[in-house]
This record gives structure tokens, sequence and C-alpha cells, in this order.
């Protein structure tokens, strides 16, 4: 009598379609598969609320990492879907565990072969870029109806609505009493000649919350004129929205999005009178101070200078979760990511210390 093979079930839900409990209907589904297979489930990995389009999951890269020590024979998963909707990810994933000799095995295709890469890698690859121009073109209406067609811009509350159906109306915001005095008070402080870095450091004396509910930083209120992120270049506050300014691609060896700006021409730019909070006064002061702080003989406004203080600052990257390298002791570098959170390893998967 031979051994069962032993295998492994993985299981992911993006936010877009799905809920937490599609993770245990998905186990579910795999355990009775495995049991109709007289497969042994010896462990289960599993992903939450993060996209198939990116490998940089830690579930995932747990996986390849113990396929690779041959901790196990076999894959499951629902559907070739779930374990990435990028064909080149699928490809890489299925050589990966091809060469430590496991089988990849889902609920709805059976067996995994070359030819499933091919035609479901692309048809996976078709339905992300289906999906991209939906939610695009969804986004885009709600820009031209003056609402709301991303995050939440800091000096403005959500309002909550609902239509005739029951059905949650999107995009509606005000302005936050608040949020907006603060806003105001980084404008008149840059104009009066105060840096964006002692005007972060007051608003933490002042024990006032960032954005994201953090401390503030200087690089969250200066930002990027081109590009117009930071508090001083958000044109929402003189009442001008501006949409579709970036677009985000995702890098193929890093799997992180990255931002690259748009032609002016394809900015849709909206009047939101209702949503001032600046004078226009006050933000021509503040441009034109911009317009004075630049780096002699580059152009380049000196709060976006990057001088590295190594030859290798900024090119060292966590070999276990992709995050930045950076000094942690007096002679010893770790991931940025499990600094940043007090851990000494990246991820609760990575036993190793970085």
């Amino acid at each position: 009598m031979t051994d069962q093979l032993r295998a492994v079930i993985y299981a992911r839900f993006s936010t877009d379609m799905q809920r937490d409990a599609s993770i245990e209907d998905q186990i579910r589904s795999c355990q009775e598969y495995a049991a109709r297979q007289g497969l042994k489930v010896i462990e289960t990995y599993s992903d939450r609320a993060i996209s198939g389009a990116s490998l940089m999951r830690r579930g995932m890269q747990k996986l390849l990492r113990d396929g690779r020590s041959g901790a196990f024979d076999v894959v499951i998963s629902e559907g070739l879907d779930r374990l990435s909707r990028s064909q080149a990810d699928i490809a890489q994933i299925y050589q990966t565990l091809l060469f430590a000799e496991v089988m990849i095995e889902t609920v709805s295709e059976g067996a995994i072969s070359e030819m499933h890469i091919g035609l479901k890698g692309t048809m996976n690859a078709l339905f992300l870029k289906d999906l991209a121009v939906k939610t695009h073109r969804g986004l885009k209406g709600r820009a031209l109806a003056g609402k709301s067609a991303g995050g939440l811009t800091y000096g403005y509350r959500a309002v909550h609505k609902m239509d005739a159906t029951g059905a949650p109306i999107r995009g509606d915001r005000v302005i936050s009493a608040e949020e907006a005095t603060v806003v105001r008070r980084i404008f008149a402080d840059y104009a009066k000649g105060i840096s964006p870095k002692k005007i972060a450091e007051a608003l933490n004396v002042d024990g006032i919350p960032g954005p994201q509910g953090g401390q503030w930083g200087a690089s969250t209120i200066h930002g990027n004129r081109e590009r117009g992120t930071g508090i001083l270049n958000n044109e929402l506050y003189i009442g001008r929205q501006i949409w579709n300014r970036l677009r985000y691609v995702k890098d193929p060896q890093s799997g992180k999005r990255v931002s690259r700006l748009n032609p002016e021409s394809d900015w849709v730019i909206t009047t939101v009178p209702e949503l001032r909070i600046i004078e226009g006064t006050l933000w021509e002061a503040v441009k034109s101070r911009q317009g004075a702080l630049k780096s002699k003989g580059t152009g380049i406004p000196v709060w976006d200078r990057r001088r590295p203080r190594t030859l290798f600052s900024g090119l060292m990257e966590c070999g276990c979760c992709g995050s930045g390298f950076s000094k942690v002791q007096k002679d010893s570098f770790g991931c940025s990511a499990a600094r940043n959170k007090g851990r000494a390893i990246c991820t609760r998967e990575c036993p190793e210390r970085c």
C-alpha cells in the first residue's frame, strides 16, 4: 500500500468581489476535493483581501518557499485564478512548483498542465484588463459629476446616503470643519515662510492626527507639485477637482504598483466650489513660494532632492517580502517593514531574521 500524497490548500479572496467567509468556502471545497482524490491535506495557506494581480502575498510566498523545500507533493486550489490572475505570475508559479516536482490541482479544472496555464492564464489576464476598463469608466463618471473617484481627501468626510432601492450612493462628501482648520493652518504657515518639516513637527507637538491617523511628515505636506500630491498641491482645496492625473502600472519584478503621470489632455477637471477650503489669494501665495524654492541650476524643488547616503541606498530589497532594506543597528541591516513595526523578522511566516 503506497503512502498518500501530501497536499496543501491555497485560498484567496480580493475585496472587489468577495467576502471574508469566501476563504472558508474555498477551503471546504478543496478539502472535499482532496478526500475524493485520496490526498492527505497537511496545511492550508491563504491571503485575505489581496489582489490576484501580484505575487507579493504572504501566503503565496510561504507556499512557494515550502514547495521548493519539498514539504508537500500537491497544491489544491478552488480555481487557477485563486493562485493568480496574472498570466506571467501563474506561469512562474507553475514552473517553480514543477521544478520542485509539486503538482497543481484545482476543483474547477482538475490536474493542471501547460495547456491550462496558457489558456486560463490568457483568460484571467483578459478578465483583469476588462475589469480595469469598467472600473475606470465608472470612476470617470463619478469624477465628471464632481464626486469622489478615489480615496477621501484630508479635510473632507464622506456622506452616506441610499437611493430609492436602498443601494448606497457613493462619492458624496462635505467639508470637515475640524480638518479644514488644519488645512488652512498649513497653508498659512507655509505662506509665512515656515518649512513643511517645521509645520509637521508643530502639528505633531499639538497632538493633531495626520491623514492616516498617525503623525505628520514633511512629505505629506509638500508632496510633489507636478503630480499634485501633498496637502499644498491639492487643488480640491480651491474647489477644483482633478482626476486621472496619475495612472498606476505594476512593476513585473517587485509586483508593486508604480505611478506615472498622464498627459494633461487625459485629466478630468471638475469645478466643485462647495468644497473650497482655501481662498485664492492664500493659494497663490503658496504657489509663488513653491516657484521660488528651486535648486540652483537644476530646477528641481529643494524638497524633491534626494541624495543617497551610501552606495547601495535605495537599491537593496528584502528577499522575503520585497520591502526596502535599511540600517537597523550600528553594523547590521534589515527589512524596513519589519523595523517600522518593531519586529525582528519581516513576516510571521518567515522564520529567519532578515
